[in-house]
C-alpha cells in the first residue's frame, strides 16, 4: 500500500450525503450543521435541489467553507477507507445511541418523502436510525447524528474560545465564575478518568 493510501486510510473526514433532497431549506439546514460540526463535505444526488433556489437557506455561506457538489451515484463520492453510514428508518438498522461513529465515513440520509435504495443500503457498512416518534425532517437528522458523533467523541471540552468565536456577536453572557471553575474541575477529573481506562 502506497504512503498516500495509508495518510488517507487514518484521517478522520466526515460527508453528509444527501439523497435527492427535495427543499432548499433543508440543504441550507444541512450546510449549517457541517458548519457547525466540522464536516468536510456536502454531496447531493438528484435534481430536485437543483431546480429549487441553490443555498438560498445557507445563511452562514458555510458553502464558502464546505464544498456543496452534486453526484449522480453517491457511492462514487466515498474516499478510499471510507466508511458509508447510511442514515433512515430501515428495519434492522442499529439505534443511534447504541451506534460506534467510525472516523472516516460518509453519512448518506434519505429523502423528505421517501427512502434511500435497497442496493444503497445492501453495500453499506453500517445502517443506524434515530430511534424517534415519527420522523425527523431532513436537516434535523443530520444535526441530531452530527452531533452524536460529537457528543461520544473526546473533542468536546470546557472551552471559552471556541464559545466566543462560535456565538453570536449580542451574546456576552458569562457564568459566574465560581461556577465557571467548579465546572473546569469536574470537567479535568472526567478526562483523567476516561484517560486511565
Amino acid at each position: 500500500m502506497s504512503e498516500k493510501n495509508i495518510q488517507t486510510n487514518h484521517q478522520k473526514r466526515t460527508f453528509i450525503a444527501l439523497t435527492n433532497p427535495k427543499s432548499s431549506s433543508n440543504v441550507g439546514g444541512a450546510m449549517r450543521a457541517a458548519g457547525c460540526y466540522d464536516a468536510h463535505k456536502v454531496v447531493y444526488s438528484g435534481e430536485r435541489f437543483n431546480r429549487a433556489v441553490r443555498l438560498a437557506a445557507d445563511t452562514q455561506k458555510v458553502h464558502e467553507i464546505v464544498p456543496l457538489v452534486h453526484y449522480e451515484d453517491m457511492l462514487t463520492a466515498l474516499e478510499p477507507g471510507m466508511e458509508l453510514v447510511c442514515v433512515d428508518l430501515i428495519e434492522g438498522a442499529t439505534p443511534l445511541p447504541n451506534f460506534k461513529h467510525p472516523d472516516n465515513a460518509m453519512y448518506l440520509f434519505g429523502p423528505e418523502d421517501g427512502t434511500i435504495k435497497q442496493q444503497v443500503i445492501n453495500k453499506a457498512d453500517h445502517v443506524v436510525y434515530v430511534p424517534t416518534i415519527g420522523c425527523m425532517n431532513l436537516a434535523a437528522s443530520v444535526n441530531v447524528v452530527l452531533y452524536d458523533k460529537l457528543s461520544k467523541s473526546q473533542a468536546h471540552q470546557i472551552d471559552n474560545d471556541l464559545i466566543k468565536s462560535s456565538r453570536d456577536k449580542n451574546n456576552k453572557i458569562k457564568v459566574k465564575q465560581l461556577k465557571y471553575e467548579k465546572n473546569r474541575i469536574k470537567e479535568a477529573k472526567r478526562q483523567a478518568l476516561e484517560a486511565e481506562k
